[in-house]
């Protein structure tokens, strides 16, 4: 272990973990500012505890330009009452608050990638200081974490939930169980192109229940993917037994992310015309978009294939786009539940 992560977290909880009861407090983080000397980060954080079960720890706003999870989650955490619960909830709804307040995927302060900066340090940057007390203090207290995701302003997906395949098969079994609960439109067996630094591998890690969605995105929640969002997470509640009754299931299509064909980035920048919309069935070798160039009219559009067979998961949301940027997803359908 680093010198780093033997310092105390300079995060204060307001909130007390082994109390019974309801609380809304905060998580207050020091933060020095030319407008407050003094000052400090507050992100907002629930705790509703009762009886002896497990803990869940339900988290948004990982990326500050996601708003699925906050909307249920701010919900949530005041329509749930102790006399509900068996065992603890610990709700944080918009865990990069700097992000989340300026609406933007990384943090105004230092630029911080939150699910990149795990586990953090306690003496690194703001959002390095909030990665390493969500390693060091709330992940330990939980038997099952849900992190909600979207694609902010500058994707938008299928709404589903995902878990990732791991070494530990009993493990990823727990999670995929916790994903079927969930209940989305869609279920995926996740591929992540750059895991480094996630929550998500932070807590698999960890021997933990991990359950992640992409759920919509383009910069907005809609009431469909606020509800989808609330549904699963009373929904995964009663899967571990924290709330009493059985999961509220509906048909779901399950997604498999196989290889690195699913993805697709743009080599080229300019206006981009989509060939297909989400959730059609696309084949390999189709048109799944052209990118025009914007500086001269008569120049031919680049056509963006299908390099495997499936359905359009993901799409790039802004009509300019740049080189690099993620095109597309695509994901085969392997079972419908």
């Amino acid at each position: 272990m680093n010198n780093a992560a033997l310092r105390p977290s300079p995060i204060t909880p307001s909130v007390d973990f082994d109390a019974k009861g309801v609380q809304h407090g905060h998580l207050r983080l020091p933060y020095s500012r030319d407008d407050s000397a003094w000052g400090s980060v507050m992100i907002p954080i629930c705790v509703i505890a009762n009886g002896e079960g497990p803990t869940a720890l339900l988290t948004g706003a990982n990326h500050g330009d996601e708003y699925e999870g906050p909307a249920a989650l701010f919900e949530l955490a005041q329509a749930l009452k102790p006399s509900e619960v068996n065992g603890r909830i610990i709700i944080v709804p918009a865990l990069n608050y700097p992000a989340f307040r300026a609406g933007t995927r990384t943090s105004p302060i230092d630029r911080g990638n939150l699910n990149r900066s795990f586990p953090g340090r306690p003496d690194g940057t703001v959002t390095e200081k909030i990665a390493d007390y969500v390693t060091r203090h709330l992940i330990p207290l939980a038997d099952i974490v849900l992190d909600f995701h979207s694609g902010g302003r500058t994707l938008d997906f299928l709404p589903y939930a995902a878990a990732h395949e791991l070494p530990d098969k009993d493990q990823e079994a727990r999670c995929f169980a916790a994903v079927a609960a969930f209940a989305a439109p869609f279920s995926m067996k996740m591929l992540e192109i750059d895991a480094v630094g996630m929550l998500d591998t932070t807590v698999e890690d960890m021997g933990k229940v991990f359950v992640t969605t992409e759920l919509g995105g383009a910069g907005t929640a809609t009431a469909r993917s606020i509800e989808i969002a609330r549904k699963g997470s009373l929904n995964l509640l009663r899967h571990v037994g924290i709330l009493s009754g059985e999961p509220d299931r509906g048909p779901t299509r399950w997604l498999d992310m196989p290889s690195s064909d699913c993805f697709t980035f743009a080599e080229d920048e300019g206006l981009i015309a989509f060939a297909a919309d989400l959730g059609d069935a696309v084949s390999t070798g189709d048109v799944i978009a052209h990118v025009y160039p914007v500086g001269k009219t008569g120049i031919a559009p680049i056509a963006y294939r299908a390099a495997m067979d499936g359905v359009l998961a993901a799409r790039h949301v802004p009509g300019l786009i740049k080189a690099g940027d993620c095109l597309s997803v695509i994901a085969t359908v392997t079972e419908e539940t």
